[in-house]
């Protein structure tokens, strides 16, 4: 049996087909005609472009608008103007069209892979697949092709690319497992889209796998299981049976009010990170948006992106969420977030540094710009403005002084916005859990980012191995701040969200209906799921759950006890 990420939930019972990635090896040479060298490369770019532009209309035919967003993505690393510059510069001074592309992307490669927020570094596979794509291309290789395969295939890969799966037949797949990514990674979005269960990082698995062989991939668990027995084989035959069969049940939790079993109504809403996965969210269900993660505008950008086409990325949201809720949390850079053009010093430890909302208060002008285009946006609907990192008092009144200079600059230039757009903060340092009381007293809502909260009170890097036994919710440490934010928050009569991973976990659910928590923010794919958590519990009964388990003293009790309960 071999283990890995579990990227996409399923069961997948089928032959394995290991696919061969194409040689990429090259030798540079110098070169004579830069003009001809040049007009090499802008034939693989269109060739790229051409395939792209067909991989986007295949997706958006079957439906997949916000997947084909993903794809659009990699249009635009092909068009970019600082990356074309610097290869046909690189070309003039004597380098092979191979090796300036190689340079190239290999230079972004490196900086988003170098990058500690798992969703930043899984920008590195995109850019990577179109660095692949264009390398084809120059050398005359042939590109995975998974658009034709046998029936029940489990598909086996060094590197899933997003381009890979734009033309998956997805009839014929059963499952796919590769030796890379994550499961925020794109290709693992795409895989969960498509509903095909999917085991990422599997180390060697294009060498131990061997092609033809029987495989299981379980995409809960994480695992897969080659020439299975026959007691295996029929178990998980069984399983798969099963899960078909509560996947259909879930659609009895579509088109109706997210509540609880004894009818409190909560707000069920997606996490996203640009404007073409609202579509996505939609088609999911959701309830509005609880997190946009609007840094992805500024890292898929040469320059500071200018007020319009923030303007733009927002009202886009706003108008496909029509009358939702769309929270968009400002400018979070900084920390892992590097963004070359805006010139962040480096940092021996820069997720105690210069970063978030500290570097947006510092920069004042720039920070306008966004607050300008997100307050133009809430005129086409009911956006909010969720301030990252706040640590002080201080730093949401200066973002509040802010705001309304802008909405006076919009005022003397005559354009409309909400003048009472809500402004809240994401609680997601110990800093603030503590201050949660006042803070409530400053803000509209809360939004509890469990992810660094976890980190920042244990002190542990989710990333790092070692230290991974400290990271979750059901830390004591963390039950107490995560009662008190929302506690603070209901006392204060705001509204109090959540938008980290913690609020889609089938087992922790029930603790923060006990809490009190009013907003559950998910990926698109975990809506239905989670809704059907909710209408499980009542109120009463989460209550004495939580009194149960505040009483433990470590987090393996805390989790036996949310195990033993689970509905």
């Amino acid at each position: 049996m071999y283990e890995g990420v579990n990227a996409s939930d399923g069961i997948g019972i089928g032959v394995a087909r290991v696919a061969v990635e194409p040689d990429l090896s090259f030798t540079p040479h110098p070169v004579e005609d830069a003009a001809a060298e040049k007009g090499r490369y802008e034939e693989a770019r269109a060739r790229f472009i051409e395939m792209t532009d067909k991989q986007i209309e295949s997706m958006q035919a079957r439906g997949l608008v916000a997947e084909a967003g993903i794809m659009g993505a990699h249009k635009e690393f092909a068009e970019d103007d600082g990356l074309i510059e610097q290869i046909t510069a690189d070309i003039d001074a004597g380098k092979c069209a191979e090796q300036a592309v190689k340079d190239a992307y290999d230079m972004y490669y490196d900086m988003f892979s170098a990058m500690e927020d798992e969703l930043f570094r899984e920008r590195a596979a995109d850019i990577a697949d179109v660095r692949t794509g264009l390398l084809a291309f120059l050398l005359g290789q042939e590109l995975v092709d998974l658009s034709s395969l046998p029936e029940n295939s489990i598909v086996v890969v060094s590197e899933l690319t997003p381009s890979m799966t734009a033309d998956i037949d997805k009839d014929n797949v059963a499952a796919i497992v590769t030796e890379t990514g994550g499961r925020t990674s794109h290709a693992a979005i795409i895989c969960r889209a498509l509903e095909i269960p999917a085991v990422l990082s599997v180390e060697g698995a294009t060498k131990n796998i061997t092609a033809g062989a029987l495989c299981i991939v379980d995409g809960g668990k994480g695992t897969v299981i080659v020439d299975p027995d026959t007691d295996t084989l029929s178990t998980y035959r069984e399983r798969a049976k099963a899960l078909a069969e509560e996947k259909a049940a879930l659609e009895a939790f579509r088109g109706i009010p997210t509540k609880t079993a004894d009818g409190i109504e909560k707000l069920l809403v997606a996490n996203i990170g640009n404007p073409s996965d609202a579509a996505g969210a939609l088609e999911h269900d959701c309830e509005g948006v609880g997190l946009f993660r609007s840094e992805f505008l500024f890292m898929d950008a040469t320059e500071l992106p200018s007020e319009e086409e923030q303007f733009a990325a927002y009202q886009k949201v706003a108008l496909a969420m029509k009358d939702k809720p769309v929270i968009i949390r400002t400018l979070d850079v900084g920390g892992d977030k590097e963004i070359p053009y805006m010139d962040l010093p480096k940092e021996e430890n820069p997720f105690l540094g210069y970063r978030a909302i500290r570097y947006c208060l510092n920069n004042p002008e720039e920070y306008k710009v966004q607050l300008r285009a997100l307050l133009r946006a809430s005129a086409y609907g009911d956006i909010k403005i969720m301030v990252p990192l706040v640590t002080c008092i201080d730093e949401i009144r200066k973002v509040k002084a802010l705001v309304e200079e802008c909405k006076k600059e919009l005022d003397a230039r005559g354009i409309a916005y909400n003048p009472n757009i809500e402004i809240g903060t994401m609680v997601e340092t110990p800093a603030a859990s503590l201050i949660a009381d006042v803070l409530a007293a400053e803000c509209d809502f809360f939004s509890i980012g469990t992810n660094d909260l976890i980190g920042y009170t244990m002190c542990a890097d989710r990333g790092q191995d070692k230290v991974a036994y400290l990271y979750n919710p059901y830390q004591p440490a963390v039950l107490r701040s995560l009662q008190r934010i929302i506690s603070e928050g209901n006392k204060a009569g705001i509204m109090v969200g959540m938008c980290g991973e913690a609020a889609a976990d089938p087992l922790f659910i029930p603790v923060l209906i006990g809490f009190g928590l009013g907003e559950f923010s998910v990926s698109a794919p975990s809506i239905l799921k989670a809704r059907r958590i909710i209408s499980l519990w009542t109120k009463e009964e989460a209550d004495a759950l939580v009194e149960k388990i505040m009483q433990y003293k470590t987090d393996a009790e805390v989790k036996a006890a949310l195990q033993a309960a689970a509905k």
